[in-house]
């Protein structure tokens, strides 16, 4: 339980006095367990072994000790914790995220949890029976492997349910998605039609080429088309339920991935001065080369919204193989259109995206592109690469988002170039249940190579990549510690990390690569006051449990954004 006190107490004598020699704090925590990441205390040997308390003055951290030195901060307006001896650690940053997408996704069926077809086909009937003429069935997630029938889904499962309602629903990684009939009629794909788009596939009947209902990669656009976009405050709203939530877990900062329709919610927000998440944003379109011209009227900049640079796509998922590997997928037979996965549009010819990656980096942006497959992540190091060459930046910090299937000789080409690998370890708990279906152990030694990226000195990141998997943090954490599946299978445990470093992923790592280090990620004097309090202390729980860590209270910018109240 916290113990409050806004003024004199005994966990505050002698305020007065004491206030009177220094700054006086706005927000005191005492008897605490404080955390902060290892590369922090290599720089200020000078610290307390075991601090115990913070002292808060407006939205910075004013000062850090025992609780008697810090208790000299207290004043008569000063607001008093005491934390009841729990851990406190610094705000936790998603380094991928699609918040506002999030924010909607929470109102929108969610298919991640059922069992099987059956579940599957009552759930979508039971959501379009709820809607309005006109309306949409939206949402998704659904996955196929931990089904005891992995058969994938058609839409003649859920045509017969839905009727006349339009049907969406995407895959878990969000780079496939099934339509029923209606929408696929709405768009115009049957048997005589379309052709399959860049990038993507129009999946077919080998027999018969009508549409099986299942679009992956760009395909999915020819439908996702035709829904109304979203108004300016339904954005809105969705932004501030998803950073709700986002402060019920500890996450106090995202790298969001967006697009421009998001970027009206983000500024209002922060002008509202209700941002409770600091966004920084990678806007996701398709032309970056057309948008440089316009990119100066959307550029942004505060300490709670900042807009760093593009994102972008090299390929697809290993779930929908799509992702561009440089062998076939073990599973591909001798009818699959694409048996290595595909480039992105964007992306090919590969010649042209190392141009335009070299144009938008002389522009001083930052890039976070889409990276799953080997020879996608391949090819994305060579255009970082060659842009480096070309424009003379040392300290751009580019990303790769995923990085998940690594050609083993490009794992010590992150940190000598620079290149961030921004990767989301929730996805290695679900792709361990299947993907050895697509890659033989031989390819995977460059898989989910958290352990060997960090070994070779690169600045690994951590986020969820929300809403495709959760937002929790510490699920995430303890899937990169424990090397554990979804089903509980342990899977490639020689590339599992400490609790310390995956901490480190989640504080310091990702204000490091958006060159905030000196503002964020550590509790230090001078620092933003952006911590979070949590009830359960994952140093004291056996690993087993670190999924089970929960938030007792989240703070930003000094302010208390969430508390459980107990």
């Amino acid at each position: 339980m916290f113990f409050l006190s806004a003024s004199r107490s005994r966990a505050t004598e002698p305020a007065g006095d004491v206030a009177a020699k220094g700054p006086e704090a706005s927000l005191v925590l005492l008897n605490a367990k404080i955390w902060t990441p290892r590369d922090s205390r290599k720089l200020s040997p000078d610290k307390p072994a075991s601090p115990s308390a913070i002292a808060i003055k407006d939205d910075k951290i004013l000062a850090i000790g025992d609780d008697t030195t810090i208790r000299r901060y207290v004043g008569k307006a000063s607001r008093v914790i005491d934390v009841a001896g729990r851990r406190i650690i610094p705000g936790i940053t998603d380094s991928h995220t699609h918040i506002i997408s999030g924010g909607f996704r929470m109102g929108r069926l969610a298919l991640r949890q059922v069992r099987n077809r059956a579940e599957f086909i009552h759930a979508i009937a039971a959501a379009a029976k709820a809607k309005q003429p006109g309306e949409w069935v939206l949402g998704g997630r659904w996955s196929v492997e931990s089904w005891a029938d992995p058969t994938p889904p058609h839409r003649s499962w859920i045509d017969p349910v839905t009727g006349n309602v339009p049907v969406l629903l995407s895959r878990m990684d969000g780079h496939s998605a099934l339509a029923n009939s209606v929408a696929l009629r709405l768009a115009g794909i049957d048997a005589k039609g379309p052709t399959d788009p860049p990038g993507g596939e129009i999946e077919r009947d080998p027999a018969t080429g009508e549409p099986t209902g299942i679009l992956k990669e760009s395909a999915a656009g020819l439908v996702s088309a035709l829904i109304p976009e979203p108004s300016a405050a339904e954005r809105y709203e969705a932004l501030r339920k998803a950073m709700a939530h986002a402060n019920s877990l500890g996450v106090t900062s995202v790298h969001d991935m967006c697009g421009p329709g998001d970027l009206d919610a983000f500024r209002l927000a922060d002008s509202d001065g209700a941002m409770t998440v600091r966004v920084t944003a990678y806007l996701s379109v398709n032309d970056w080369a057309a948008f440089l011209e316009n990119v100066a009227t959307y550029t942004h900049q505060s300490d709670m919204f900042r807009l760093a640079g593009f994102k972008g796509y090299m390929d697809g998922s290993l779930g929908s193989r799509t992702a561009y590997m440089k062998e076939p997928y073990l599973d591909s037979t001798s009818d699959t259109p694409y048996p290595r996965g595909q480039l992105n549009a964007m992306a090919d010819p590969p010649d042209s995206f190392r141009r335009v990656v070299a144009l938008v980096d002389a522009r001083g942006l930052q890039l976070a592109v889409h990276a799953i497959g080997d020879l996608a992540n391949h090819l994305a190091l060579d255009a970082y690469e060659a842009a480096s060459k070309a424009n003379g930046r040392r300290d751009a910090y580019h990303r790769v988002e995923h990085a998940q299937h690594l050609l083993p000789s490009d794992i010590a080409r992150f940190a000598e170039l620079g290149v961030v690998p921004s990767m989301q370890p929730l996805h290695k708990a679900d792709d361990g249940r299947y993907a050895e279906k697509a890659l033989d152990r031989a390819r995977l030694k460059g898989s989910y190579a958290f352990r060997q990226l960090l070994d070779a000195g690169a600045n690994l990141c951590f986020g969820s990549d929300w809403p495709v998997v959760s937002l929790n943090p510490f699920a995430g954490i303890a899937s990169a510690v424990n090397a554990t599946t979804l089903d509980g299978k342990v899977w490639l445990a020689s590339h599992s990390i400490s609790l310390d470093e995956a901490l480190e992923a989640y504080t310091l790592s990702p204000v490091r690569a958006i060159h905030r280090e000196d503002r964020l990620g550590t509790i230090e004097p001078g620092k933003f006051a952006d911590l979070v309090v949590l009830k359960d202390d994952p140093f004291s729980l056996p690993p087993t449990r670190l999924a089970d860590v929960r938030v007792a209270m989240t703070i930003v910018a000094g302010k208390i954004v969430f508390s459980d109240g107990k």
